[in-house]
């Protein structure tokens, strides 16, 4: 059996279908799922990992765990982790900047904390760190369908942010095949792409023009912060107006675990144009 946390989310729900397509046994772990959210077969756990339920199951073959933000920066990472360390293995979504900025709070330190908790648990594990997702772009969505138009900072500054679908796929394949113990895998997408660029291919996807406004920093702060910390708002601001030498790299990991290249942000936009129009 595998049990997939996070499962209603961008990362979580493509890799509960895949497990389920591949005829794997899966309970699908979140706050508030319900049977509806999931394939037929799939068994759904309305739980909080912050307080683990007796529904959880006690033992699995696997387990692919998603720590949500509030989770991230203020719960306790082994009683997070303790419900799932009679799992023979455990594979942890991190984030790249636990590499890339160790020393903060928000995107260092706090994933560092669960990822020791995971390498500690006694289970096999893996650990996925991906760099910024093509689904962040979701927030853009209401002023594109509204007025046909992206405001964002740093618009010429360019990342390889990776699509979603290809960090479930790369997870189906370490939970299910041999060869991955110990191993800490960097996912990013096929090439650096800048905020302009992804305006323009969402306006590709849609087949309407968008306009492209660029923020200033300060401006896109207190955005940012109606909906996050400001510790995770200020290292998000550096990571996308001066990214290190390691967030501007296009990693090798997702072709050599998958066999193929990464997807680039055009086509996650193509296939989530329904969402902008």
């Amino acid at each position: 059996m595998f049990v997939v946390t996070g499962a209603t989310g961008n990362v979580g729900r493509t890799l509960v279908r895949l497990l389920a397509e591949q005829g794997h046994e899966v309970t699908a772990v979140s706050r508030r799922i319900t049977p509806s959210d999931v394939p037929s077969g799939v068994r759904a756990v309305a739980a909080d990992l912050s307080r683990p339920s007796a529904d959880l199951p006690a033992a699995s073959d696997a387990v692919f765990l998603l720590i949500g933000g509030d989770l991230m920066m203020a719960g306790d990472p082994a009683r997070v982790v303790a419900p799932f360390a009679g799992a023979g293995r455990i594979v942890l979504l991190s984030s790249q900047g636990v590499a890339t900025r160790p020393d903060s709070v928000s995107h260092g330190k706090s994933f560092a904390a669960f990822e020791h908790a995971v390498m500690n648990s006694g289970a096999e594990w893996t650990i996925l760190r991906p760099g910024g997702l093509a689904s962040n772009a979701y927030a853009w969505a209401p002023s594109v369908r509204s007025g046909r138009e992206v405001a964002a900072p740093f618009g010429d500054v360019g990342l390889p942010i990776v699509d979603p679908e290809d960090i479930s796929a790369v997870a189906a394949a370490v939970l299910t095949e041999p060869g991955h113990a110990a191993a800490t895998y960097e996912l990013t997408g096929p090439a650096r792409t800048t905020p302009r660029e992804r305006a323009a291919a969402i306006a590709e996807a849609i087949g309407e023009p968008v306009t492209f406004t660029e923020q200033s920093r300060e401006e896109a702060r207190a955005q940012m912060l109606t909906f996050m910390p400001a510790p995770v708002a200020d290292t998000t601001l550096d990571i996308l107006g001066t990214p290190n030498v390691r967030e501007r790299t296009v990693s090798p990991d997702v072709e050599k675990i998958l066999g193929r290249a990464p997807g680039t942000f055009a086509g996650w936009a193509r296939r989530n144009a329904a969402a902008f129009r």
